[in-house]
């Protein structure tokens, strides 16, 4: 029988490529040449025609390609009340094969206290809703809690705010239990919190940053953990919630590296989430080790074997000797099989074309199949 509820055999995290008429009707929009209801609708028909592509591949769980997103997390954290674009920019250099690539986007600030006056993403959930038929999973993707406080740790968070951390922790973990009860009221069902810094800890790099910005890298894992449960202590029953960590992804580059050992313990062990989505597409994210402490039973850990940062298309049975290798971990049944991050994690994308991506993904739900029968 075909599995009720996700995460399910073949998966994806969420983002996609986004198609030229919409980066088009981006631009006019950002060049006052069109309105934000005809930006709208062009968004709109992105959506409809993603979800057909996703249900078309034989995908379960459909996203909206986060097709109305500029970023995959400060769209959403920007919506939170207290939190305020700063004047000042960051810099970050992510990494390939070929050197670096820079960015610098502007950094926020938590000014105020944090609150949350309406359900952020409630609209697109509903839209998105709308467009998926019976026999799929509409599944929403936001950024994990701890992200709002990675970027730039204590000295990001005024103090007239918040004089210590500890209210800061509990106001963020109560304005994410608000908001995911919001969306299970909208029929929200399949949620994913996305959150790079239980991956990018994995990094004595990323470690020392932490460090950096007034906070302590060895046990920050700790800390994110224990927020992300209080969150989700009074989370409705019938929502799937996972959580997506990767160690970077924009213009087919990274940030980090290293295997999941600093933090498996605490974060298979104490995160009380459904399902994992792994990345392990290539050496710099480790082994299978690290999954042995994956609880018995209901959790699922969805592989991310198959690249979204490369066109190549992965070979089936180099996927299912991958998968054979973590079943020596976790057993077969609790594993399931993805991309290991988005295609399109922000607007410009990944190096592939949209007919690459969608290769991707079949060779997911092929693959799947031959394995799981699902």
């Amino acid at each position: 029988m075909p599995q009720a509820t996700p995460p399910f055999r073949g998966d994806h995290v969420g983002s996609l490529l986004r198609p030229a008429e919409l980066l088009k009707a981006r631009a006019d929009r950002e060049g006052g040449r069109i309105s934000a209801a005809e930006l709208r609708a062009a968004e709109d028909q992105a959506i409809r025609d993603a979800v057909k592509l996703q249900r078309d591949l034989g995908l379960r769980g459909i996203t909206d390609g986060e097709m109305r997103r500029g970023s995959w997390h400060m769209d959403f954290l920007y919506q939170i009340g207290g939190v305020s674009h700063s004047d000042h920019r960051l810099h970050i250099e992510f990494k390939n094969e070929a050197g670096t690539v820079e960015f610098s986007p502007t950094a926020h600030r938590v000014t105020d206290k944090l609150s949350l006056d309406k359900t952020i993403f409630g609209e697109d959930f509903a839209f998105l809703k709308s467009a998926v038929d019976e026999g799929a999973t509409a599944k929403l993707t936001i950024p994990s809690p701890s992200m709002l406080h990675y970027r730039g740790g204590r000295a990001a968070i005024d103090r007239s705010a918040y004089p210590e951390m500890a209210p800061f922790w509990d106001d963020l973990a109560e304005v994410y239990a608000k908001e995911i009860a919001d969306l299970a009221a909208l029929g929200c069902t399949y949620l994913q919190l996305d959150d790079t810094s239980l991956a990018y800890l994995n990094d004595p790099a990323q470690r020392a940053y932490v460090d950096s910005i007034g906070g302590d890298g060895d046990h920050q894992h700790l800390i994110n953990i224990r927020l992300i449960n209080q969150a989700l202590a009074k989370r409705p029953a019938g929502m799937t919630v996972c959580t997506h960590m990767c160690r970077g992804n924009f213009r087919s580059s990274w940030m980090a590296s290293g295997g999941y050992d600093h933090v498996a313990e605490a974060l298979f062990g104490e995160l009380k989430v459904d399902g994992f989505f792994l990345e392990y597409d290539d050496a710099r994210s480790g082994g299978f080790a690290p999954l042995r402490f994956v609880p018995r039973g209901k959790t699922r850990v969805v592989l991310g074997l198959v690249t979204s940062k490369r066109a190549v298309l992965e070979s089936k049975d180099a996927l299912k000797r991958r998968i054979d290798e973590a079943a020596k971990y976790v057993p077969l049944e609790q594993l399931c099989l993805s991309p290991q991050c988005g295609f399109s994690s922000t607007v410009d994308g990944n190096a592939l074309t949209i007919d690459e991506a969608a290769a991707k993904l079949r060779l997911v739900v092929e693959t799947a199949r031959e394995v799981w029968g699902d």
